[in-house]
């Protein structure tokens, strides 16, 4: 076990964590239901693309060869003998002096080499045969999608981790997946702690607070790509709490705790993991908010005890439980996507420690802008609601003003990056 209550750095605690990522169960779902999921296999082109010459245009399927006398003042002649639509296969091979008449996707008939378009044609009648002339001559390949030419049979088009969207759909739809090999969601049970925490349809009473942690949370878990099962609130009781916990790691693969987690009379978190008789990885770290949180594993189960405070709960969530959630479903990228901004606010509070601030990002001309999303304290939960990313402000500094180079975590980028 690490020495009790004392801080280490977030990337540090980060690190201890995802020692413990592993990739889930896996899953087959039709194409209907693979939205937002992550791939457990790669997408492989089960057929090349196009499986056929094709042509680009609506134009005649032409011989080249039959073209190289032609020029403004020498129009060659050449017989249609087939008109073919898109999705129709010709049926007349080409012989000398004979073109088909093509509509753009349509497959090139055998003996054609290229393809001109109407434009430069000229469709005609003459004693109940239909003809076209041409004044340009044409190179072989001219105006021809070629077999194979955007993808060969075998290729891997989508890598496994990727999720899917709706270009990834449309692949897994053109290459006849009509089931496909999914990362199964893990189970995230959801406990919140505290004797004053009162249920999101009860009225206020004095000293309490409804519940907002757990349907917070709950929405971060499906944010991740994870199912959660909410199971309920717990008083500051230590029996009735530590059996509720010890039954509920039989059938969640990761726990979270909300609260509970200081070192009050009241916070009984710390007790009920020395009684499970769970790994302490860390039980506080260097930064503001959520410097409290705290993860043990315990039979090969993390179980992340999160701040009791909003926004340290929010921030919590987003830097530990997301990457390991992540990793389950087969995510290349477990990460929050880290750029590079310019602070749109000011921000004159010292950071002692790394501080991680509720942000939202503008796409301006001149670049792109941090700007707070509300009060900077932990127990605030109306800046939660603007919140699109977290602003990294280093430790030991002393404030910082508009203008000023400032790094970035992106919350809802879905595709995030290999490492913090």
């Amino acid at each position: 076990m690490v020495e009790r209550r004392k801080p280490i750095p977030v990337m540090d605690a980060v690190e201890r964590v995802m020692e413990y990522q592993a990739q889930g169960k896996i899953e087959q779902v039709s194409i209907q239901h693979c939205d937002n999921r992550f791939l457990a296999e790669d997408v492989v082109a089960t057929n090349p693309v196009p499986s056929f010459d094709k042509s680009p245009y609506d134009g005649f399927a032409i011989r080249s060869e039959d073209t190289i006398d032609a020029s403004l003042n020498n129009p060659v002649e050449l017989e249609v003998v087939e008109h073919i639509g898109a999705g129709q296969v010709p049926t007349k091979p080409l012989k000398k002096g004979q073109v088909t008449r093509i509509m753009t996707g349509a497959q090139i008939p055998e003996g054609a080499d290229c393809v001109a378009m109407f434009e430069v044609c000229k469709a005609y009648q003459r004693d109940g045969k239909d003809l076209m002339s041409i004044k340009r001559t044409m190179q072989s390949g001219q105006n021809i999608i070629n077999k194979g030419s955007e993808v060969t049979q075998g290729d891997i088009l989508v890598e496994k981790g990727t999720i899917i969207n709706p270009g990834v759909k449309a692949l897994l739809a053109t290459f006849g997946y009509d089931t496909v090999k999914v990362g199964k969601k893990p189970v995230v049970g959801i406990i919140a702690t505290g004797t004053e925490l009162l249920d999101v349809d009860e009225p206020l009473k004095p000293g309490k607070i409804r519940n907002s942690n757990a349907y917070m949370i709950a929405s971060q878990v499906i944010r991740a790509g994870g199912e959660y099962r909410y199971i309920g609130k717990l008083k500051d009781e230590l029996e009735p709490s530590f059996k509720t916990i010890k039954e509920t790691l039989d059938h969640v693969d990761i726990l979270i705790t909300t609260g509970g987690v200081s070192v009050g009379d009241f916070d009984l978190m710390p007790a009920i993991y020395e009684k499970l008789g769970a790994s302490v990885l860390f039980n506080k770290i260097a930064m503001r908010p959520g410097s409290v949180t705290t993860v043990v594993e315990y039979q090969g189960k993390l179980l992340f005890g999160l701040s009791g405070n909003p926004s340290a709960c929010y921030v919590g969530f987003e830097l530990f439980v997301r990457p390991i959630i992540r990793s389950y479903l087969y995510s290349k990228y477990p990460y929050m996507k880290r750029i590079k901004a310019t602070l749109a606010d000011s921000f004159p509070k010292p950071n002692p420690f790394t501080r991680f601030v509720r942000s939202y990002i503008t796409y301006e001309q001149d670049g792109i802008y941090a700007h707070l999303a509300g009060i900077d304290k932990s127990n605030v939960v109306t800046s939660l609601a603007h919140t699109t990313a977290l602003m990294v402000l280093p430790g030991g500094t002393r404030g910082f003003e508009p203008g000023n180079d400032v790094e970035v975590l992106l919350i809802n980028d879905v595709d995030g990056q290999k490492a913090f």
